[in-house]
């Protein structure tokens, strides 16, 4: 008995939207470089916890960017990520709020609700760390 799986495939991307959807993820690789940037110069009282929490975040980060990527070539097609340069925050609470706001203003490159729902993810996993980094200080 053989078994066949039916998707429904969706169009493959245009140069602008695999543009647009690799610069998103190279900067959401970026955002995750500079918060384990900051973590490396974390010292003091409560050195500790900052670095754990930090640690548990970008590991959940990580773990979404992979789906998100993995999910994205499933659907599209192969993506062009361009990583920018990247360097340690200053304020980290600021820092991470902003880019918190900037994943919001590029939702709407995945259209798919299981695409949208990898984004809450990754929301919710920054909304996280603010929420640690705040408390900690």
């Amino acid at each position: 008995m053989a078994t066949t799986v039916k998707s429904a495939q969706s169009q493959p991307m245009t140069d602008s939207q695999n543009m647009e959807i690799g610069t998103f993820i190279g900067e959401m690789f970026s955002f995750n470089s500079a918060i384990k940037l900051y973590h490396w110069q974390i010292t003091g009282p409560g050195s500790y916890a900052q670095h754990i929490a930090i640690d548990q975040a970008l590991e959940t980060l990580l773990d979404v960017i992979d789906r998100i990527t993995e999910t994205t070539v499933a659907l599209k097609g192969d993506i062009s990520i361009t990583i920018p340069e990247t360097k340690a925050p200053t304020d980290i609470i600021k820092f991470t709020s902003d880019f918190y706001s900037y994943v919001e203003k590029h939702r709407d490159l995945f259209s798919e609700d299981m695409s949208n729902s990898i984004i809450d993810d990754y929301q919710e996993a920054i909304q996280q760390l603010i929420y640690r980094l705040v408390r900690l200080k």
